[in-house]
């Protein structure tokens, strides 16, 4: 049965007439039940523990689990939980010796002075201490450059990108919230001071974005044109054609059969003619005379690597990577354009400058990737098209194998010209050389025939030690030296001397007898 209303109050006005035919007002539903958290009989701790991170349940979704059958109250008695108090106690190792008790601590009376707390991973505190450190901010003024976006250019973008090492978890925000401040270590202070900031992770990934957003086009742009220029030049550089129609008149000509007779080669071709070796000349390739000639009548050819200014630079670029960075530009735009739409309907938060910073970001920098996004395929029509006019396979063949093929292929041509050019100043010198000995030759000669027309006899041991000389100080390069010089007409007077001239007077006198 419904229960009737109570009287109205004195002094208030009569309600309004019944309206007739209207059945009665419902009665009032039970009230819903109120859930009870029961209060856990656990013994205290003899001094503050360090916590376990688990992740709690939450008490609303405990019925009709397992954990309304089981009661841990009864284990705690054999527990022993002594060694749990001495073995984890939160006090850090240099405020009391590994081995005191708990009871030691008590006697020191400095427990309240001592204990830091930490509830994240040691390695990972020390890492976030050390960063903190570098950083020279206190956790106010790092929260307010982050809801402010930076606007005062505090943080450098390889701190922003460690800051994206330290973002606090679920778990670790939930930890944190457990302990005051004062007792928090000085990562754990951070991490819970930061994880206050609404979207802090999503913040900042923004905020790097848009700090490295000028890196990475400043990165990938330079390699798209570099691709651009190269591809324009194979295919317009008239110096690569007659190159391409020398190796091919020189293939046809070496090679017959299944070999000979082709209209044209594959370009990695180029590479091998520093394979093929000469047969009577040490060290020539067949590369090695395709740029003798080139020098006696095609010496434009020569100058191919003035056509190609930027086949090296394009060798270097992965299409790959670039289509990775690419595609991580545009996501990342996305995901600045997901967190606008979701800061939009957020309570405004003072400093908070993260909507008017971020709107005028992702307009200019949609239009800035628009232009790259342009520009990386006109790169991909204008590589496509080269490739298929050497008559290469566009669907395989990337940036960095077509490219390098011309790249290596300067630097062996370059490497060729210098070794001809040592080969022909080596001959020079040889034949110098050897007419220089024909000239020692014939001087000693003519210089024994004038002897003996003036009946003066010269053996054949002063003759040759005189050439020995000679040939001795021109190999040395003092032919023209005075020591050289002096040394010769010592000689000469050694071998005319008084005693040389009695000598030759008693040979004089004896042939007359």
């Amino acid at each position: 049965p419904c229960i009737p209303p109570p009287p109205p109050p004195a002094n208030l006005p009569p309600p309004p007439p019944p309206v007739p035919n209207l059945p009665p007002p419902p009665c009032p539903g039970p009230a819903a039940p109120t859930f009870k958290v029961e209060v856990k009989n656990v013994p205290p701790a003899s001094a503050p523990l360090k916590s376990f991170n688990w992740a709690k349940l939450p008490d609303t979704k405990v019925n009709g689990t397992i954990w309304t059958e089981l009661d841990e109250s009864k284990l705690y008695a054999s527990m022993e939980l002594e060694v749990v108090d001495k073995l984890f106690c939160a006090y850090q190792k240099n405020g009391v010796p590994a081995e005191g008790s708990v009871e030691d601590l008590t006697k020191l009376g400095k427990i309240s002075k001592s204990k830091i707390l930490s509830v994240i991973d040691g390695r990972r505190a020390q890492n976030c201490t050390i960063l903190l450190s570098k950083l020279k901010m206190t956790d106010e003024e790092i929260s307010k450059a982050i809801l402010s976006m930076d606007s005062g250019d505090q943080l450098p973008l390889d701190m922003l990108e460690q800051l994206l090492k330290f973002t606090p978890n679920t778990e670790e925000a939930a930890l944190l919230e457990e302990h005051s401040t004062e007792t928090l270590a000085r990562a754990d202070r951070f991490l819970y001071e930061i994880s206050k900031i609404p979207h802090y992770e999503q913040r900042l990934r923004c905020l790097h974005y848009k700090k490295r957003f000028s890196f990475w086009i400043s990165d990938i742009e330079p390699k798209i044109k570099s691709v651009m220029e190269a591809s324009r030049e194979v295919t317009r550089s008239r110096r690569l054609r007659r190159l391409l129609e020398l190796v091919l008149a020189l293939g046809n000509y070496m090679n017959k059969g299944p070999r000979g007779n082709a209209s044209g080669f594959r370009l990695t071709s180029l590479n091998k003619l520093v394979d093929t070796k000469s047969s009577s000349s040490r060290g020539v390739t067949l590369l090695h005379y395709l740029v003798e000639l080139a020098e006696k009548r095609f010496k434009e050819v020569l100058k191919l690597e003035e056509d190609l200014c930027h086949v090296k630079e394009a060798s270097k670029v992965s299409m790959k990577e670039l289509e990775c960075d690419m595609t991580q530009l545009r996501n990342n735009l996305k995901e600045v354009s997901r967190e606008i739409e979701f800061q939009r309907v957020q309570p405004l938060v003072p400093g908070d400058r993260f909507l008017p910073v971020m709107k005028e970001f992702l307009t200019s920098a949609t239009c800035r990737l628009s232009e790259i996004e342009d520009l990386f395929q006109d790169m991909k029509t204008r590589f496509d098209r080269a490739v298929r006019l050497f008559g290469e396979d566009n669907s395989s063949i990337q940036p960095e194998d077509f490219f390098v093929i011309f790249d290596t292929f300067l630097t062996t041509l370059h490497e060729a010209k210098l070794d001809n050019e040592n080969m022909k100043r080596k001959r020079e010198e040889e034949e110098k050389r050897a007419k220089q000995d024909a000239e020692i030759k014939k001087r000693t000669t003519d210089r024994k025939q004038g002897a003996k027309e003036n009946g003066v006899v010269i053996s054949n041991g002063s003759v040759k030690g005189e050439f020995d000389d000679l040939i001795s100080a021109l190999r040395t390069g003092d032919v023209f030296g005075e020591d050289s010089i002096a040394k010769i007409k010592r000689s000469r007077r050694s071998r005319h001397s008084p005693s040389s001239a009695r000598e030759d007077t008693r040979e004089r006198v004896i042939g007359k007898k």
